[in-house]
């Protein structure tokens, strides 16, 4: 992917959006089946309205507190937001009425204060568990042993239901090493599906970032998560 700073955030989304249609045809997939999520995190919000002008209606960000201050700007518009990054229990009140689907489920104490909160304002809150495939201590998700059990606690409740599940790449990892890495998502995905869990499907897979979702889209990824091939490099100074 080139650098998205030297073009206009419309010419990037075209781009992308050509890219996924390409990768998805070589895979012998429909485009249609993939969600593009734009990830805004660190972004300003003239930007994401410049997204959202284009077509752009899925948003994700990483923290609780941008969500907090961008969904109220949005207000009557049609735009989705995703919370990606990671989660903590103290922060789920921040974002519980603003996101459509939770990315980064990886605890049963997470899960559980998800539907307290939900159940609060009478929600069913759609989430992925978040699985960390490379098996790198420095990132977060549950390791894929513990997904299954992770899967039928989680179904006992109400106000909480798993789609799919969620992985991040390593960085340097080569296209083939991503492919892979990927396709044991998806693996234990059917895995999971496999096991007919009540209350738990797993009818997304998002995976796949601005470096890499070419080999997402070819083992099997129905979400990706793109952010600087639309909206440039992040200036994280302020943060």
């Amino acid at each position: 992917m080139g650098d998205a700073d030297v073009m206009s955030i419309e010419s990037n989304i075209k781009y992308v959006l050509s890219e996924i249609s390409a990768a998805a045809k070589k895979a012998g997939r429909n485009p249609e089946d993939i969600k593009l999520v734009a990830v805004s995190k660190t972004k300003p919000f003239e930007m994401l309205k410049e997204a959202y002008e284009c077509g752009m209606y899925d948003f994700g960000e990483n923290r609780p507190q941008e969500i907090a201050e961008k969904f109220p700007m949005f207000e009557g518009a049609d735009v989705n937001f995703h919370m990606i990054g990671h989660l903590q229990k103290n922060k789920v009140k921040m974002i519980i009425d603003k996101v459509c689907l939770i990315h980064s489920v990886d605890s049963i104490e997470l899960a559980a204060e998800i539907n307290k909160r939900a159940a609060a304002i009478d929600k069913v809150q759609n989430v992925l568990i978040q699985v960390n495939i490379s098996g790198e201590e420095s990132k977060s998700g549950v390791k894929p042993e513990e997904l299954f059990d992770l899967c039928r606690q989680i179904s006992l409740m109400n106000n909480i239901r798993i789609k799919g599940l969620m992985t991040i790449s390593v960085k340097g990892y080569t296209y083939e090493d991503n492919k892979q890495l990927f396709e044991k998502l998806a693996n234990l995905a059917r895995e999971v599906k496999e096991q007919n869990i009540e209350n738990v499907s797993m009818d997304e897979l998002s995976m796949g970032m601005t470096h890499d979702f070419e080999a997402a889209i070819e083992a099997g990824a129905t979400i990706i998560r793109v952010g600087t091939a639309i909206f440039g490099e992040r200036d994280y100074s302020n943060l």
